[in-house]
């Protein structure tokens, strides 16, 4: 084939359009999310993929790309990668380890869990944040960050900027406790058992708490895992409970929208659009991550399919934070940016609060 050939055949393709450019630069942020945690372990992947998104959201190089051809691809990582990656995360967890715990624990956790989300919605939406934000902060701190936060957003049906701004705010507080936590083990009297409680049940993302307990040791790593795991847990039942809410307002508006067509003399039959929409009770993603707790929990899968399993899920979500990173407008965040970090100061001082007060009673 001769060159003039070649280019002609070139110019004949069809240019590359639909998902593909934002998946492309997906897949190469998450790339550079590997680089970034190999040079510098202390930096989690998903934690530096969240950060990159942002970046080449505001590069003025790759701003109209991220903007532009991109876009589609990058919000489609940010909600169907983000619902496999949250399957796979099921594969984590077994309920032996859980409910090896002990009961005293779990409770503990389910405060924890209640006290956090409870007082953050309630002060969110005192501070007259906008749009589904003090729900999605309520979720991350309380129960697994990023993750929580998209699988809470797909239920709810939140709005891209507000998922965006949830995100970074839930992946800031999570990385400074990196730093943070190991500090004031001494200070607070605690040992190492003790302090790997504290972090699991008060660290954000799984990958922050695995960072985040090391520093004290094995024992330490080992029990904030499992209390991590066990917020997890409750995923589902929180993800079940936003679809409730959401039917049953679905369904309000539904019944006024007919309303006022019936006194218009419409017939609510043929327009099925304005009963509401129903979405499902448990998501088809939700069911999913419950069906990989107990395949685990069987233990017919080999060590080594969850290794292969744990890798995949841990790509999934750098690509779908990276998506949602890219999704952060400053100037957007700046004009709620003190409103939203006092919110997560306070969620903070709740979460570290009360688990601290739970380690201390169980222990």
């Amino acid at each position: 084939m001769t060159l003039r050939e070649r280019a002609a055949r070139t110019r004949s393709l069809p240019p590359l359009g639909g998902d593909a450019p934002g998946l492309l630069l997906a897949a190469a942020g998450v790339a550079a999310a590997i680089a970034v945690h190999a040079a510098v372990p202390a930096v989690p992947k998903l934690t530096a993929a969240v950060v990159l998104g942002m970046a080449a959201a505001h590069l003025p190089g790759l701003r109209p790309v991220v903007r532009g051809v991109a876009r589609p691809g990058l919000s489609m990582a940010g909600k169907r990668l983000m619902r496999l990656g949250i399957v796979l995360l099921g594969l984590k967890l077994s309920l032996d380890d859980v409910l090896g715990l002990g009961w005293a624990t779990v409770a503990m956790v389910l405060a924890v869990v209640a006290a956090t989300f409870t007082g953050t919605l309630w002060l969110g939406r005192r501070l007259g944040l906008p749009g589904d934000q003090p729900l999605l902060v309520a979720t991350g701190y309380s129960i697994c960050g990023a993750s929580a936060i998209g699988a809470v957003s797909q239920a709810a049906g939140s709005e891209e900027e507000d998922v965006a701004a949830s995100v970074a705010l839930v992946t800031l507080c999570g990385t400074l406790a990196i730093a943070v936590l190991p500090l004031l083990q001494q200070p607070f009297g605690l040992g190492d058992v003790e302090f790997g409680r504290w972090v699991g049940a008060s660290v954000h993302d799984v990958g922050q708490v695995v960072a985040t307990a090391q520093t004290g040791g094995a024992g330490a790593l080992r029990e904030a895992v499992l209390v991590k795991l066990m917020r997890v847990v409750l995923l589902a039942p929180l993800v079940a409970g936003m679809a409730v809410a959401v039917r049953r307002r679905a369904r309000r508006a539904g019944e006024a929208v007919a309303g006022a067509g019936q006194e218009a003399g419409e017939d609510p039959a043929k327009n099925p659009a304005k009963t509401g929409s129903r979405p499902p009770i448990v998501p088809l993603f939700v069911a999913g991550f419950l069906a990989m707790i107990v395949l685990r929990t069987t233990g017919v899968l080999p060590e080594r399919a969850l290794t292969l399993a744990g890798d995949a899920q841990e790509l999934l979500l750098a690509a779908a934070l990276f998506g949602l990173g890219s999704a952060v407008h400053l100037p957007t965040m700046v004009r709620t940016g003190g409103r939203l970090a006092l919110l997560g100061l306070g969620s903070w001082v709740v979460v570290a609060g009360v688990s601290y007060a739970g380690v201390l009673v169980t222990t």
